[in-house]
């Protein structure tokens, strides 16, 4: 999200000073930076160009419309995108936070009954195609353990993710609904349609990340107790 919401702040601040010109070149100086950067860094370059991509088409748009309020509205379009696939996961018992979270530290393994993440940090460290199986295949270890009982079988567990998933998915519905009425009342001035935007933005992601890593241990000891609590 840093990718976008840096080159966020610099189109508000020089559109309010200097005007949406201004406002379209500091937003795009500024997400080149950011994309210099992560690849200086050797970070995801997958992620450096979705974010340069997203301020670009953003800044296209606002430019050929000539408003600068249309800069938020692939990140209104998207934000209710997203919002709509979460929750329409839920009645089909496959809530994607679930989903996500099972693939990257499966709970049967226990990866997070503990306060250390050794599963959850091996899977972002890997490629995709060195996950389970094929991961055992290309290291000399033994690939993971398939588990007694699916996680969508298990009634707590599935309760869990389906809750966090609505709390994904509204969260980027509200960010979308707000948006919108903010963008319909913003003709000239998106000073308030920005701030809402970045606050709803990072901020409110954090809390949701906590949130998630929280209840996502809690199930992983009801799924591993015996690597929660060591005998002695």
């Amino acid at each position: 999200m840093v990718d976008a919401t840096v080159p966020t702040v610099a189109f508000i601040l020089a559109n309010v000073f200097w005007g949406l010109r201004t406002g379209i070149w500091a937003a795009l100086g500024t997400a080149l930076v950011v994309f210099v950067l992560r690849l200086v860094r050797r970070e995801s370059v997958q992620q450096a160009v979705s974010g340069l991509l997203g301020v670009g088409i953003a800044v296209a748009i606002a430019a050929a419309s000539g408003q600068a309020r249309d800069f938020f509205v692939i990140g209104i379009l998207r934000n209710a995108a997203i919002g709509v696939v979460l929750l329409g996961s839920i009645p089909v018992r496959r809530p994607l936070v679930g989903v996500i979270a099972e693939f990257l530290a499966p709970s049967h393994l226990g990866a997070m009954a503990t306060h250390s993440l050794p599963g959850l940090r091996g899977r972002f460290s890997r490629p995709a195609g060195e996950l389970g199986a094929v991961r055992g295949a290309t290291d000399g270890r033994e690939p993971d353990p398939e588990p007694e009982q699916h996680w969508r079988d298990d009634p707590r567990m599935l309760r869990a993710y389906s809750w966090l998933t609505v709390l994904w998915g509204g969260t980027f519905a509200v960010r979308a609904v707000v948006a919108w009425l903010l963008y319909r009342q913003s003709q000239h001035d998106v000073t308030a349609l920005g701030t809402v935007s970045l606050a709803l933005g990072l901020p409110v992601t954090a809390v949701e990340i906590l949130v998630t890593l929280w209840v996502v241990s809690r199930l992983h000891r009801h799924r591993c107790p015996e690597i929660a609590d060591p005998p002695t």
